[in-house]
């Protein structure tokens, strides 16, 4: 029974996970044409790219960013990776 109970609260969890992944991307996506903005607020340095603290290797980087929020350091696929776009494009990005 112990080990039921486990299994039926990790899979509800996984659940729940998933749903709330799916509305913030629709939330995002029903934002319009500017939720795929960098927002201008974020922190430059002279040449005009992002600073940010690089969540896959824990250090400061000045990125160059396309109109899509992707770092010029982004590798799809890799979750850090894909949640710095998340957070650049929410503009809540670790800056330095």
């Amino acid at each position: 029974m112990d080990e039921r109970l486990r299994r039926f609260v990790r899979t509800t969890f996984r659940n729940v996970g998933r749903q709330y992944e799916e509305s913030k991307r629709a939330y995002r996506e029903g934002r319009g044409d500017d939720a795929s903005a960098v927002p201008a607020d974020l922190p430059r340095d002279e040449e005009g790219r992002l600073r940010l603290v690089c969540r896959r290797y824990a250090e400061r980087r000045a990125a160059a960013v396309d109109d899509e929020g992707r770092p010029a350091c982004f590798e799809a696929g890799h979750p850090d990776c894909e949640g710095c776009v998340e957070d650049v494009r929410d503009g809540l990005v670790e800056t330095w």
